[in-house]
């Protein structure tokens, strides 16, 4: 591939898998907002309490996609998606059962008397869905590396505008509260995989399921490859846990609250940095696997300046706007959120500068068969350092600290990024 190509595909695979992940991301938001304006207060801190068990249902979902669609494009073993929809199986028993237990995981998610109900329901109505959500993200990826990457946008968007509506009827005319919104949320998978499976019915596919045993090996290597998506949206479950336990000693549930404004629209930015490193992945796989690495590191350099202009951009628009966009979510007009949202807003969003460098270059270590580099920049991300900064950082400067902590522990993941580029073989 020439280089004129390289940015012609990095536009459309990118630009693309943007608009589908913001998509995807939608469906957490949207609930945010009805949920925010039909609920109150009470019910935001619940849905923020319960959204980290969501973040590692949607990782496992996203390391086998990931995985398996990148080994699929390195090897083009037909074996892959078979083995790949044997993973999301076992995934989705194990989370399956999981939502039985939804009241006690509620209490360990620091749930009180006050949010108990609303945070069980929400868990175990999602979770009956599991299935949905883990299959979809296979899918998704696996379609999207089969030289379909308009599919799979059409298809979350699809799937994201059917959850707003279905949010909308079930929390205000059905008045099914967070029963409804969970419901939603649920649906939304179901409709993406419908609109996904044209993909087959038109035999566009190279790809197929294959009746063969499971083979453990094969679940390893997709597992291998795939640890990076894992951990990055095991990484927003775990600092929302980290976060949530800090918030509440400090501020109480009103400061778990503002939190649940700053993450889910967190979570949008960040989709569309997982947005960029998800187009730019076959690319890079596929350059890898043909011996051109000259355009790999292309694909990379693009990706980087991309993330970083993005990140500028939303930083300005939320550090001006900050004050209406909080007002969205707050329904009782309640000051001490409002306060505290838009101050976490001004810091927390400084992250996202170095967030989507350390993002980009973990699926790019990832896409060249370099697992263990893509697992470290992941893992530093995850716990190994947000974790200790923002309990130091709370101790010192109590809320404003945990708003700055992403930034500090970002900031000091990308040094260990650089060491490792400078070290690569590209």
């Amino acid at each position: 591939m020439s280089s004129t190509n390289i940015k012609r595909l990095f536009a459309k695979y990118v630009s693309l898998n943007i608009i589908g992940m913001i998509g995807l991301s939608c469906y957490i938001l949207a609930d945010t907002f009805f949920v925010a304006r039909g609920i109150g207060s009470d019910g935001l801190t619940a849905l923020n309490l319960a959204i980290p068990i969501y973040s590692f249902l949607n990782g496992i979902g996203l390391m086998i996609g990931m995985g398996g669609a990148t080994r699929f494009s390195i090897s083009k073993s037909k074996d892959v998606f078979t083995q790949s929809v044997y993973y999301v199986i076992i995934a989705a028993c194990v989370f399956w059962t999981l939502g039985i237990f939804s009241k006690p995981i509620s209490c360990i998610m620091g749930a009180d008397s006050q949010t108990l109900e609303y945070t069980s329901v929400y868990l175990r109505t999602f979770l009956s869905f599991s299935p949905m959500f883990l299959f979809n993200n296979c899918i998704i990826c696996f379609v999207r590396n089969d030289g379909n990457p308009r599919l799979p946008m059409v298809a979350m968007l699809v799937g994201s505008c059917a959850n707003i509506v279905f949010d909308y009827i079930f929390i205000f005319p059905c008045n099914m509260g967070m029963f409804g919104a969970a419901l939603a949320t649920g649906f939304a998978p179901v409709i993406s995989i419908l609109m996904l499976s044209s993909h087959f019915v038109r035999r566009k596919n190279t790809f197929s399921f294959i009746k063969q045993r499971v083979k453990f090996k094969s679940l390893a290597d997709i597992s291998t490859l795939g640890i990076s998506s894992l951990i990055t949206e095991f990484s927003s479950g775990i600092v929302m846990i980290v976060f949530n336990s800090s918030i509440l000693n400090i501020a109480g549930n009103i400061g778990v609250a503002a939190y649940g404004v700053i993450a889910n629209i967190a979570l949008v930015v960040i989709a569309v940095f997982n947005g960029i490193s998800q187009g730019v992945q076959p690319i890079i796989s596929t350059s890898y696997g043909s011996g051109s690495k000259r355009n790999a590191k292309s694909a990379l350099i693009y990706g980087i300046i991309t993330s970083v202009l993005i990140a500028a951009v939303v930083y300005i628009i939320t550090f001006v706007f900050a004050k209406p966009i909080v007002g969205v979510f707050n329904r009782d007009s309640d000051i001490r959120l409002a306060e505290m949202a838009e101050n976490g807003l001004r810091m927390y969003f400084t992250a996202f500068i170095f967030m989507g460098i350390n993002i980009l270059c973990a699926t790019f270590f990832s896409s060249v068969d370099k697992p263990k580099n893509a697992f470290i920049i992941s893992a530093l991300r995850g716990f190994v350092v947000i974790i200790p900064v923002v309990f130091i950082l709370a101790s010192v400067f109590g809320i404003n600290g945990i708003w700055m902590s992403m930034t500090v522990s970002e900031c000091i993941v990308l040094l260990f990024v650089i060491v490792m580029m400078h070290r690569t073989f590209l």
